[in-house]
């Protein structure tokens, strides 16, 4: 089994420790990982921005760069998503237009079912729910509109939050209810995600918990600076790095 990790944009720039901590994970349960060097963005900002015929050279690089792989796996949920879900709608958008080539409905169809967010790749492909991990803290979650909605993530998430020995998880109130991220949605408007944001981080101070988590850090970038301008005490860590946490100390 052949798998590449697909880092993302906003991990490979602002936190790549999540990138560490998904190799570190994924090797400690016996899988060997590659990382592309060719791979770029997805291309989701172009297109969820309309720019739609931009991100088709992307749906191209993303597929070669892991045509070699068995599994794609990505801790980002919006990213999974937009590969999944908006690749074959691109290229059949394409072939609809009369601009289709076979080039990029290959790509999509090559891309789309070997991509895996994380906890997808643990629980579906490894069949796996105790990962080994020690995290003695109060712990939240946040399910990310991405993940909760266009993946149906379901609970695989929680299951795996459950085994983290020392970890307790705390009830999220309104827990399904939008952040105020939305990738491009926040800075087209702002005061409408300001105020989403400023509700979701009450309800997560309000449990009481020292980390709140997501499968998505764009959306704990947003709760973070929320959470910081409210003189919250909470802090917001990757899922993946809690489940590669150890005995040892954290990644």
């Amino acid at each position: 089994m052949r798998v590449g990790l697909f880092v993302t944009c906003v991990n490979d720039t602002l936190y790549p420790g999540t990138g560490r901590a998904v190799v570190a994970l994924l090797e400690r349960l016996g899988v060997r990982v590659d990382f592309p060097a060719a791979q770029s963005c997805c291309g989701q900002p172009l297109f969820n921005t309309g720019y739609r015929h931009r991100a088709e050279p992307l749906v191209l690089r993303q597929a070669a760069a892991f045509r070699d792989h068995d599994y794609v796996v990505t801790p980002s949920a919006s990213c999974a998503a937009m590969i999944r879900d908006a690749y074959p709608r691109i290229a059949a958008r394409a072939a609809a237009e009369g601009r289709a080539s076979s080039a990029l409905a290959e790509a999509a169809d090559h891309a789309a079912p070997r991509t895996y967010e994380l906890t997808e790749f643990l629980v579906d492909v490894l069949g796996v729910t105790d990962v080994g991990a020690r995290f003695p803290h109060t712990v939240t979650y946040h399910p990310t509109c991405h993940g909760l909605r266009a993946l149906g993530l379901g609970d695989r998430p929680r299951r795996l939050l459950e085994q983290v020995g020392g970890l307790e998880l705390r009830e999220l109130e309104g827990a399904e209810e939008c952040c105020g991220f939305g990738g491009t949605f926040c800075v087209k408007n702002p005061a409408v995600s300001a105020a989403m944001g400023a509700d979701k981080a009450r309800a997560v101070t309000a449990t009481g918990a020292e980390v709140v988590c997501a499968v998505d850090n764009s959306c704990l970038m947003h709760l973070g600076g929320v959470l910081s301008r409210q003189g919250s005490p909470v802090r917001p860590l990757h899922l993946a790095e809690i489940l590669a946490a150890t005995e040892e100390g954290p990644r």
